[in-house]
Order: C-alpha cells, then structure tokens, then sequence
C-alpha cells in the first residue's frame, strides 16, 4: 500500500548514523544539547500532524490525501482516505480538502492498548457549506485499517469560498490541533474562519478552544460564560494551531498567528477569553471590508507595527480588560507559528521541561523569512518568558506544521514540503 515515500525503519532510525551535528545556538543555556537529525518520511503531501505508540509506531496524516501509520519495521499503512484519495483501506468520501482545511489534527486515546481508539479533525461536507468534524475511530488489531466512526463534533464552522477579503480563501484560518490533556480530556484548537462575530460568539465553536471527554461531553471545569456552549474551553481566538501542557501544572498553553503582528504564546485559564475581536467599531476602529477588520487593507504599509498593533490587537485588553495575557507575542511579530511541545527527558540538557514553537514564516517565492523552531523557557505561572533560544535546525527550515516529542525522547517535525523529520538531542 506504500506510495512515493522515502521511509526509514523504526528500529533504524534508532540505530542509524546521524547527519548534520549542529552545536544549540543558546542564548543563556550552558548545557543545551547539539543536534542531529534522520528524515523519517519524504514525498508526503503536506504532512499536518503525528502521533505516537510507545513502540514508536507513528500514525501521521496528510492535509489532501488521509490517515496512514508508519510501522515499527518501516512499512507503511494507509488506514483512511478522503473523497479522492487512492490506495487506502477505507474512505470517507464526505471529507475533503481545500486551502487550509483538510484532514489535520489527530490523537490517540491514553487507553489506546485496551480500547483501540483514534480521534480525527477533519472537514466535512456532510452538511451545507461544510463543517469541520472531530470523529472518533477503532483501530484494528494489525493496524491496517480503522472502523466505526464517531462523529464526536459535527459543528465547527468552516469557511467553504472566497469573499470580498483581500486576504484568504477557502478553508482559511481552520485551526485544528486536537490532543489529550493530563486531566484525561480531549482538547481541540479551532480558528475564526475569517467571521467577524466567530471568535467572541458563545455559540459557534470557531475561534475556540474546546475541553470534551471521549464522548464528546463537556469536561467538568469547563467554565464557559453564561449562555455559552458549554463544550468551549477558552474562547476570543484567532487561528490556534499549537497546544501542549506544561509538564510541571499541566497547564494548557496556546500558540497562536497573529495578524500582521503578535504571534502569541498564552496560558489558558478555563473560561478565559483570548481577546480577539475583528468585528467593525471595536477598539475604535470603523468599517472593514466584508465586515472583518482582521486585515484592514493598506494597514501594513500605512502603519508601523505598534499602530497596526492599536489598529488591530490581538489581544484587546482595552475592550476586554480581563482577557487572557500572552506570556509572549513573538517580538510583535507575525510569522506563522504553528504546533507546540514540551521536552521532556535529561537528555535535552537545559532545554529539559522548555517548550518549542515551529515557525511557518512568511513571504513568497525563494526566500520566506521566519521558518524555524524556538525554544521557550516559560515562566511556571505561565505569564511570560525568562528565555528563548532559535533551535539550530540539522535538516534546514521549512515551514513547520507539527511538532511531537516521540517515546524514544526524540523531537519529530512535520514540514509542509513534505517530510517528517527526527531531532536528536547529542
């Protein structure tokens, strides 16, 4: 069932020589590790997101094509396709693929070895214009297909075509990490798909961040305001595509892109609100056009960034005085960042417990600018940084869409060319 893939043998990579020694470029770390790298899978399309079995098999999906999983002796299955897709065991042909949208995040369930449950974010059109869905699969026994689908979310608004924005198309700012929380409960970042009144709606589950169980009930805590769906964790976001919990609170901590300006790093706090509101006449602004002011036309070249910052915050605390505080905004830059981890393990020296952020950059043609992976040094509180490294990349940039600490310690990313790669810290 293999494809065009370049693939490596679990137990090889292991085992195999590294390439590419890089010493950590530190800014304050005396004991960061040096790095090298193996190129786990190539001639992918658009890797978007990996997760692991302890035995190191990783299921992975494409953003276009569906949901296959790399065995421990290398092969590869191609469990779940989408409408279109060829070579696999099953297909859905509801899902689909468009700009941003497509089949994203995944997770195995923590119970995964007595229950064989998969969970999937995927769009679907299933209803008009289309949704983005969270479902629910059994894996089988050998793992070369899965079964039963459970539609857990069916209602995450999707945005299905062009409008008078000057900026983005179909399925944009889709969101989509899914992962388990420490506390047992299953967390989904979702984005505002361009819609002025999605983010701060207490009904429409864009521009959130939801807490539910294996069924897709509310988990306990929740703490949504009055009048909201009671599934929404943190609410006022504008495209999160990063989360991972601090491993000493198990605080859930957010990566978000920023507008123009203020990629975020923020501590969620159970009904705490991100402060993203891109309706006209808020924040003193007037009309935008189709009604979003998320990209004011000629605001990049008319202002500098601390007025494009007024213009548009990312985080209104002039409306929303008590909105969730960033604990980083990226220097007040706006640069794609992307999925989120913690290290965890002595071997990543004083990187151990630090958190990592990739980085999609921005730009077109030949030289995008911003591509590359931090290290975050997080205060424990959650509210702001003491430190941040730039990682020395073994294997080069790329705009990195996934980033999956794996059971054997090791540091795997996901680029949007195509590959998926292991970071080995030296």
């Amino acid at each position: 069932m293999s494809r065009n893939l370049t693939t490596w043998p679990v137990g090889a990579i292991m085992a195999s020589t590294m390439v590419a020694v890089l010493p950590a470029a530190a800014l304050s770390d005396s004991h960061a590790p040096s790095l090298s790298h193996t190129t786990v899978l190539s001639g992918l399309s658009d890797p978007w997101d990996m997760a692991f079995l302890p035995d190191g098999t990783m299921f992975f999906t494409e953003k276009c094509d569906g949901l296959s999983v790399l065995m421990p002796d290398g092969e590869v299955n191609h469990l779940l396709g989408m409408s279109g897709s060829d070579g696999y065991a099953g297909t859905e042909e509801d899902l689909f693929c468009e700009g941003q949208a497509g089949m994203m995040g995944i997770a195995l369930d923590p119970d995964f070895d007595d229950n064989r449950l998969l969970y999937v974010y995927a769009t679907s059109s299933m209803t008009e214009p289309g949704t983005n869905r969270l479902m629910r699969f059994t894996v089988s026994d050998d793992l070369d297909g899965v079964a039963d689908r459970t539609d857990l979310i069916e209602d995450v608004p999707y945005k299905p075509e062009a409008s008078d924005q000057p900026f983005g198309g179909p399925g944009a700012h889709n969101g989509g990490r899914v992962r388990f929380g420490p506390d047992g409960y299953l967390y989904l970042t979702t984005g505002d798909i361009h819609g002025a009144e999605v983010p701060q709606s207490p009904t429409l589950l864009g521009g959130k961040v939801i807490r539910i169980d294996r069924d897709g009930n509310p988990a306990e805590g929740n703490n949504a305001p009055e009048g909201f769906d009671p599934r929404i964790y943190t609410y006022g976001h504008r495209n999160v595509q990063g989360i991972a919990f601090h491993p000493g609170t198990g605080q859930a901590i957010a990566a978000e892109h920023g507008p123009w300006h203020s990629d975020e790093i923020t501590a969620l706090v159970a009904g705490g609100n991100g402060g993203w509101d891109p309706r006209p006449d808020m924040a003193g602004r007037g009309e935008c056009p189709d009604g979003y002011c998320g990209y004011e036309p000629g605001q990049m070249d008319a202002m500098d960034p601390a007025e494009r910052a007024a213009y548009m915050p990312m985080t209104d605390f002039e409306t929303y005085p008590d909105a969730l505080p960033p604990a980083w905004d990226n220097d007040g830059l706006s640069q794609g960042m992307s999925s989120a981890a913690f290290l965890n393990g002595e071997q990543w020296g004083d990187w151990n417990g630090r958190m990592v952020v990739g980085f999609m950059g921005i730009g077109f043609g030949d030289t995008p600018v911003g591509q590359r992976i931090d290290v975050l040094d997080i205060a424990e509180d959650g509210l702001s940084l003491n430190d941040v490294t730039e990682m020395p990349l073994p294997m080069g940039s790329g705009r990195f869409r996934s980033l999956v600490q794996g059971p054997d310690g090791n540091l795997y990313a996901a680029v949007d060319e195509g590959d998926i790669y292991r970071v080995v810290p030296d």
